[in-house]
């Protein structure tokens, strides 16, 4: 079977959540013909990005870091809504109302230089590909949750899972579940699986890190600078707990009071029937629920070793431009893989994607 030819592009824009949608408003905004001079390629099947996955008991209430898209406002839904209906219908209306040319489903499989290196080669797990000027990859972290390594894992009975395939705390109702991780998913399950009827332990390598520190403009700012030093350097982003802390919420205040929301310590091992800590002590469990995070989704971009010695992709001033390849630019990486920064990057990415496609001052 002969293969598709690659179709010319200025740029391609791998991802439709937020960043992948803001960076896509930019550059039709700045003179980008939608399926002319760029595409947006989906993995999913619909509206939503990460979002359309997760679990249906968060609700919008609950989702800290839901913030609008450039151009079109975020209505207030029902607080009891689900987030994931929630941002897949306002995502869906974004893309209908500035018509953005998204294609889906359309995951991409590799990105590579052509043999003479004169633009890059996108291509689809379909067979269907590209050649474009410039890329922007917006494709975040859902598709790479972190399992951690412990000895004894393949020993335990019990079940085991992590966020990424959590679906309700309904069905943990009179077991003794182990949540590992130390981030505010952690905290939001440990809570649910309590008010389910679930008996809870929480583990995390180091004390929980509350902090009354309001989490406002000048704070996302703080955060976004530490994180952006490490990318600077060529090395491996923070996790989103690292940089920012736990906010201590009324919410947790009363968990931390009723005994919820401390931590029993290190995890050790685990064994047949649940798991040793780094004090001695041993659990009886049912299940563990690997709240442990998650990293980039990069696979994709292999063929162009951007790794640096350290492990992370050395990233320029601008927050979203690869050093290694000035034609890439990377969106929910480091700073922008938080929602709090994902609008702005995307913002960045289409701009810093427009000055190589023609390097006359962008404003």
């Amino acid at each position: 079977m002969e293969p598709l030819k690659a179709e010319p592009l200025k740029t391609v824009v791998i991802g439709a959540g937020q960043a992948g949608l803001s960076a896509a408003y930019w550059l039709q905004r700045r003179g980008l013909q939608p399926w002319v001079d760029y595409v947006v390629l989906d993995g999913n099947d619909g509206p939503g990005g990460a979002w359309r996955h997760r679990w249906d008991s968060l609700t919008f209430d609950s989702a800290h870091g839901l913030h609008p898209l450039p151009g079109l406002p975020l209505e207030a839904p029902d607080p009891a809504e689900p987030s994931s209906a929630v941002v897949s219908r306002y995502y869906g209306e974004y893309e209908r109302t500035f018509e953005l040319p998204i294609l889906r489903p359309a995951r991409v499989a590799v990105v590579s230089r052509t043999d003479d290196a004169a633009a890059l080669l996108v291509r689809a797990s379909d067979g269907r590909s590209w050649l474009a000027d410039t890329v922007i990859s917006a494709t975040g972290t859902w598709d790479r949750p972190h399992w951690p390594r412990y000895p004894g894992q393949e020993l335990f009975r019990g079940r085991q899972l992590h966020t990424h395939d959590f679906v309700s705390a309904d069905e943990f109702r009179g077991q003794r579940v182990l949540v590992v991780g130390g981030g505010t998913s952690a905290v939001q399950f440990l809570l649910q699986l309590e008010a389910a009827g679930a008996s809870t332990f929480w583990s995390t390598r180091r004390a929980p890190d509350f902090t009354a520190v309001p989490f406002d403009a000048d704070w996302g700012v703080d955060v976004e600078r530490r994180v952006n030093e490490r990318t600077r350097a060529g090395l491996p982003p923070l996790s989103v707990v690292a940089a920012t802390g736990l906010p201590l919420t009324e919410q947790y205040r009363a968990g931390i009071a009723a005994g919820v929301l401390v931590s029993r310590g290190p995890l050790e091992r685990l064994t047949a029937e649940g798991a040793v800590l780094a004090d001695g002590s041993e659990l009886e469990l049912d299940a563990i629920l690997w709240a442990t995070g998650f990293r980039a989704s990069l696979g994709h971009l292999a063929p162009l070793r951007l790794r640096e010695p350290g492990g992370g992709i050395l990233m320029a001033d601008d927050g979203v431009s690869v050093v290694r390849e000035p034609r890439l630019f990377l969106v929910g990486y480091g700073a922008s893989a938080s929602t709090v920064g994902a609008t702005r990057a995307g913002r960045a990415a289409a701009l810093a994607a427009l000055h190589a496609l023609s390097p006359a001052p962008i404003t």
